[in-house]
């Protein structure tokens, strides 16, 4: 399977520039999955296609602000985008000009409250900068740093919070987790009122969720890597909903990525995760004449969860056979993207793709401030 199967033409008015008004006034998408059938809504309807017992696994990680803007000590501007924390006050990071920030530079920030010398280069070009400051370093960062917005929003944020999530705890994250920016703590309060479990998972989401695939062959890309916890009372939710059948429903890929990783670690891997979806498609037939979704959508994923801390580069394409999730709430991402790979796996290529092309002509808002899509 290559990745030009995952292109399609996205008008560049529909990319949201900036959230909505209020948060929780996204339109909602509505896919099922087996049919391929799809249905408008907004996403205040959401409570309505959930039911009692069912689990939804939100993503509780927090976004650094990670955005440093400086100068080189010999002069001239730098930009540094903290990615990830190296231990020692060391921290992997993106670097603008990158060229010009050459192992030994010496950077400033603000008045000279936050210092940092570049002490190496990594093999795919990052830079290890070494900070010095006075007290906390996250309050420093609260104070000099500015939200890493994706290279496709060209607009201030006006509010950082909108940037964050409304149960947002632990920070260590470059990128929003965007699927549950919608969300609000009344919305959740309706949703828990139902009978529905909420439960947490951390996934620190890095920028090299952005990083396009490059390689034609999509097997052939390199998934980066993130951090990940699950907990063991969270493991005990989940595993306790789908002993009674209940459904798993995951608030974006990153919470996807990191209960499919952990129900990995419990089974053998899936011997079709290097297939394509065209070449299960006899299979598909003989199994189920009416749909295009994967094969793993005609069984319920029975499972275990099992608790973790690590990290995990699983890379989710069609032909993966999900050991988790029933369902799943996402944003509309881009063209080629590992993401729209991952959702293609999940309701079938073809759905996924039908989708979109109807979410552009309706005039859905795409990307991390658009609307949202649910997938049973």
């Amino acid at each position: 399977m290559n990745k030009s199967d995952f292109w399609f033409k996205l008008p560049e008015e529909l990319i949201a520039q900036t959230p909505t008004d209020r948060r929780g006034q996204s339109r909602l998408l509505y896919l099922d999955k087996r049919t391929g059938k799809t249905q408008h809504h907004r996403f205040t309807q959401l409570p309505e296609f959930l039911k009692k017992d069912d689990c939804l696994v939100l993503n509780d990680s927090r976004v650094l602000p990670a955005r440093l803007l400086g100068r080189k000590e010999t002069g001239g501007a730098a930009e540094v985008v903290l990615l990830r924390d190296l231990g020692d006050d060391v921290w992997e990071c993106l670097t603008r000009p990158g060229k010009r920030v050459k192992t030994g530079t010496n950077l400033i920030f603000g008045d000279g409250e936050l210092k940092g010398a570049v002490i190496s280069v990594s093999d795919s070009g990052n830079r290890h900068i070494k900070f010095k400051y006075k007290g906390i370093f996250l309050e420093v960062l609260e104070r000099l740093g500015k939200m890493p917005l994706p290279p496709y929003i060209h607009e201030e944020l006006e509010d950082a919070e909108r940037y964050q999530t409304v149960y947002s705890k632990p920070y260590g994250s470059a990128a929003a987790p965007t699927a549950g920016l919608h969300f609000t703590k009344e919305m959740l309060d309706r949703i828990n009122s139902l009978g529905v479990k909420l439960c947490y998972i951390t996934l620190h989401v890095g920028l090299g969720t952005f990083r396009p695939v490059k390689a034609e062959a999509i097997k052939e890309h390199k998934m980066h890597a993130e951090y990940f916890i699950i907990t063991d009372e969270t493991a005990e939710t989940i595993n306790r909903a789908k002993a009674a059948g209940s459904r798993v429903i995951a608030v974006g890929t990153t919470s996807c990525r990191a209960l499919e990783t952990s129900a990995s670690k419990t089974q053998k891997k899936p011997e079709n995760v290097e297939n394509s979806e065209k070449d299960l498609k006899s299979e598909k037939k003989a199994a189920h004449p009416a749909t295009n979704s994967p094969l793993s959508t005609l069984h319920s994923p029975r499972q275990k969860i099992a608790p973790h801390a690590g990290f995990t580069d699983i890379f989710i394409y069609p032909g993966y056979e999900f050991a988790c999730i029933d369902g799943m709430i996402t944003n509309f991402h881009l063209p080629e993207s590992t993401l729209i790979m991952l959702v293609s796996a999940f309701a079938g290529r073809e759905n996924t793709l039908q989708a979109y092309a109807e979410a552009i002509r309706e005039r859905y808002r795409f990307y991390s401030f658009g609307d949202a899509m649910l997938i049973l």
